[in-house]
């Protein structure tokens, strides 16, 4: 008989790993990429240092840091020109819009996204060509219509112009939001009994706090900034808007450039204030209302 030798298995170590290749970086892609953001940083921020300089450096001064430190430009503008009124008007000309824009929105939204109508397609279109109608061309119509019904030199009609203009996008991106909450979500809070106005308040508001967010600040900002219903719609100095007291800061033969850069100062803090608190609300209310449910 032949006898069959059976060899024993010796486990074999596995084969080192091939050596990692060090990567080489490249310092041209390096600068490629960081020299346009480091310009265009420079490009964004160095007029706001200017405006910096001149409001808190003494008048007369050439030099580029400011020291001393003065703050007459801004006693100059808020008890002498009436700062301290403008910004007053303007808080609650912003604040009413902010209201205002985000109720409805939020109404219209809601109905936007949850419910069929005839004739819907055709209301968004139009609420979208909105978009492309310049604010000059509202200036006639919304005066005849204020003058008739007593809201001109009034913040309630300036209330009413801005909402009229800054509703239109609000009702576009709350219709966006308000999709993206699943509707199952309702329909299994009506099961259980609840009405579609407490299943709303339920279950879809607290979904929609980051696009509340993202509409009021837009409706905020566009109200704040508004020069030109202001300018055409108020005449009374007591009624005037921060953005209609800045262009009065220019005198017809001289400027007096610290008062103005303070009153850009403060102008511009508030905006500032708003961003950097709801910051990454509007992020995540943006990001939300850009998909498509």
């Amino acid at each position: 008989m032949t006898q069959t030798l059976i060899r024993p298995e010796v486990a074999l170590d596995p084969p080192p790993p091939p050596p990692k290749r060090k990567k080489h970086r490249d310092p041209s892609r390096y600068f490629r990429l960081h020299l346009p953001l480091v310009l265009y940083l420079l490009f964004t921020l160095i007029p706001f240092y200017w405006m910096l300089v001149f409001a808190f450096r003494p008048a007369g001064e050439t030099a580029l840091v400011p020291w001393p430190i003065t703050l007459e430009h801004f006693d100059t503008v808020w008890n002498g020109i009436g700062f301290g009124l403008f910004f007053q008007n303007s808080l609650i000309i912003a604040l009413g819009t902010l209201v205002v824009v985000t109720v409805f929105a939020l109404m219209g939204g809601y109905a936007l996204a949850r419910f069929k109508f005839r004739g819907q397609k055709v209301f968004l279109l139009a609420l979208l060509c909105t978009q492309f109608i310049p604010g000059a061309m509202l200036l006639i119509p919304l005066f005849v219509i204020f003058k008739g019904a007593g809201l001109l030199n009034s913040l309630t009609g300036l209330i009413i112009a801005d909402t009229a203009f800054q509703l239109p996008l609000a009702l576009i991106l709350m219709s966006g939001f308000v999709r993206n909450v699943p509707v199952e979500l309702e329909e299994a809070a009506m099961v259980d009994g609840c009405s579609r106005l407490r299943a709303f308040f339920a279950v879809t508001l607290p979904q929609l706090r980051p696009a509340l967010v993202a509409v009021g600040s837009f409706a905020f900002i566009g109200a704040w900034n508004n020069f030109l219903f202001a300018l055409m719609f108020a005449s009374k100095q007591d009624k005037f808007t921060l953005p209609v007291g800045l262009s009065y800061a220019l005198g017809e033969f001289n400027t007096d450039f610290g008062a103005l850069a303070a009153g850009g100062v403060v102008a511009a803090v508030p905006v500032v204030l708003v961003f950097a608190v709801v910051q990454r609300f509007l992020v995540q209310g943006l990001s939300a209302g850009a998909v498509k449910g």
